[in-house]
């Protein structure tokens, strides 16, 4: 393979359909659907074993991200061409693209689960990457809870005794979001998503779930589903209490908020009404439009809500270009605000 990573990237998205799932990636988010109304996630970016994100467009289309990550790394990752091994300090290739980006719509209220630690999920067979995640809220019905960390001084034993009663919400810290808040959950956090929300996630490149609480549903076969007790009560941190939205930092560049800054990704807020700056630091990027329409070199029709991109380091620095709303008749480039995600690795 040899063909350049110059151009931005668009996959196809895969779409998850669970019974929590509902319609709003479709009316929200503009994705092409089918009929049903159980699409619970769709899948931007992945990289994880059979779960693969295929280049929509272009010269790549066809290619898997796996293989962007195998045959051309330094175009892709650039200066993270090569990751530092925690454990001896060494430098080695990346066997997958790292992150995972979503979008979620649920129309129930999810089960509380936790993810492991990369430490945790390498003992699992197969191994696994840990699974660190934020949340940003795109859109909450009222009276709409997330359930994020347990609350001040809640035990093993405490949270054990909640689960066998039925009783999990007890020992959850429940949160009514606003549209724009964002939530960092470390792997370990017990979390769940309510119903009522649309929500964009960014996580490791990980599928690992423990399942804990399913709020004593059952399925349409009128069985409960498996819970993972003893593997999630051995993978919680316990000594995380609840967790609250992230408070946006400013940035040098105007406009640009800086949502979550850790170990395995940084999460910034992009809003502009005017020409916006991204890439050129010899890494890959991550965007996700949130609100508005926007223009971007190399790409052949304009990007609205819920499109995702991946800017690779190989693409240098590019220029987001927001169209004028007609109805207010400002001129292009001067439009109406946009707000885009731009994700990528510390």
């Amino acid at each position: 393979m040899t063909t350049s990573l110059s151009d931005p990237l668009i996959f196809q998205p895969i779409f998850r359909r669970y019974l929590w799932g509902g319609r709003r990636l479709a009316t929200m988010l503009g994705k092409s659907l089918g009929t049903g109304n159980d699409y619970a996630e769709s899948w931007e970016v992945v990289d994880h074993h059979q779960d693969q994100s295929v280049v929509m467009e272009g010269p790549l289309a066809g290619k898997t991200l796996h293989e962007l990550v195998c045959h051309q790394a330094h175009d892709l990752f650039g200066k993270h061409a090569e990751k530092r091994h925690a454990e001896k300090g060494q430098l080695a290739k990346h066997e997958v693209f790292p992150l995972l980006m979503k979008f979620l719509d649920a129309n129930r209220t999810l089960s509380v689960q936790v993810h492991p630690t990369d430490e945790q999920a390498a003992l699992l067979t197969p191994p696994d990457l840990g699974k660190t995640e934020a949340w940003v809220v795109l859109a909450a019905e009222p009276g709409s809870q997330i359930y994020a960390g347990l609350e001040c001084g809640v035990t093993r034993e405490q949270f054990r005794r909640a689960m066998e009663e039925g009783n999990c919400a007890s020992c959850l810290q429940a949160i009514q979001p606003d549209p724009g808040d964002c939530f960092y959950l470390p792997a370990g956090t017990v979390h769940a998503i309510g119903a009522g929300l649309v929500i964009a996630e960014i996580q490791q490149a990980s599928d690992t779930t423990f399942r804990l609480f399913d709020w004593n549903r059952v399925g349409a076969d009128g069985k409960s589903r498996p819970l993972h007790i003893e593997q999630g009560l051995a993978t919680i941190d316990f000594t995380r209490g609840p967790v609250k939205p992230q408070r946006p930092r400013s940035t040098e560049q105007t406009g640009r908020q800086r949502l979550v800054k850790c170990d395995y990704f940084v999460l910034d807020r992009c809003l502009f009404d005017e020409p916006f700056s991204v890439g050129g630091d010899n890494r890959f990027h991550l965007l996700a439009v949130l609100e508005g329409t926007i223009d971007l070199a190399g790409i052949d029709r304009s990007l609205n809500a819920g499109h995702t991109l991946l800017l690779s380091a190989a693409a240098g620095a590019r220029k987001l270009v927001p169209l004028a709303d007609p109805a207010n008749g400002t001129l292009e480039g001067r439009g109406k605000q946009a707000v885009v995600l731009d994700i990528y690795l510390p």
